[in-house]
């Protein structure tokens, strides 16, 4: 299986890849960037038609793409998933765990439930669908990769924001740990942390004027960065090649980190 083309162009020709909430944003973007390097991509996600479409896009860059219908955050279909999925494109080569949900609450004003509702999808959800990936790459032998979605929330808070910082800054803890752990199996664990970004999450916050005007100016180039931005860095942390490239925090943030 080639890994990278003479011109140092990745090839992921035959790699098989699960992207959760891969269906939208930077997970689609990430994904395409995949497909275009040649990997199948298997997309879990909730919502059915929005996954149906995002297939049918990946589809059309010539690979094998899958659509499944997953909620994170439920053990068991977390494990039917890879299974599904195994079955049906082969072994498991990369996992970009990626499905999150926030909500905007103070702490004052926050409940248990609303805590739990975020903490269930963005941090469990994670340790499911790694756990499952991390089985099955001891069990295959291949090494492989594991990407974790953070956000910049993790470093620098945000109003309203307390559960999904904290989930967000967890995954980060997750991702080390993991790196530590699956580094003799050969299985590489990186964390990506996106600046600010278009997408259906951000929505609100790219709808307010002086929100998205605030983020832009704090942002060295000056705007918020399109999913499609993700599609080299997704197809970079799941080539096999980089074999010393783990527990690394790669940051897409158009600068906003060093302004």
């Amino acid at each position: 299986m080639r890994r990278r083309t003479g011109a140092g162009v990745i090839d992921l020709t035959g790699l098989n890849a699960v992207v959760t909430g891969g269906n939208g944003g930077i997970g689609l973007g990430m994904a395409t960037g995949m497909a275009k390097a040649g990997a199948n991509i298997a997309i879990w996600a909730r919502d059915e038609a929005k996954s149906a479409e995002a297939v049918a896009g990946l589809e059309k860059l010539g690979v094998r793409a899958l659509a499944l219908t997953c909620d994170v955050a439920d053990e068991a279909q977390v494990a039917d998933a890879m299974e599904r999925t195994v079955s049906e494109l082969g072994p498991l080569g990369c996992l970009v765990a990626n499905s999150g949900t926030s909500g905007r609450h103070t702490v004052v004003e926050s409940s248990l439930e609303d805590w739990r509702r975020i903490m269930s999808v963005n941090l469990d959800g994670a340790f499911l669908t790694c756990r499952e990936a991390a089985r099955r790459f001891v069990d295959q032998g291949s090494g492989g990769s594991i990407v974790v979605v953070s956000s910049m929330i993790a470093a620098f808070g945000g109003v309203g924001q307390s559960a999904y910082a904290a989930s967000k800054t967890g995954l980060l803890g997750l991702s080390r740990t993991l790196a530590v752990e699956l580094a003799r199996h050969r299985v590489r664990v990186n964390a990506l942390i996106p600046g600010w970004t278009v997408t259906g999450l951000s929505s609100g916050g790219y709808a307010d004027d002086r929100f998205r005007t605030a983020t832009t100016q704090r942002t060295p180039v000056r705007r918020w960065a399109d999913p499609a931005e993700f599609e080299e860095v997704g197809a970079y942390l799941a080539d096999p090649s980089l074999t010393f490239h783990t527990g690394d925090e790669v940051r897409i943030d158009g600068g906003y980190t060093i302004f």
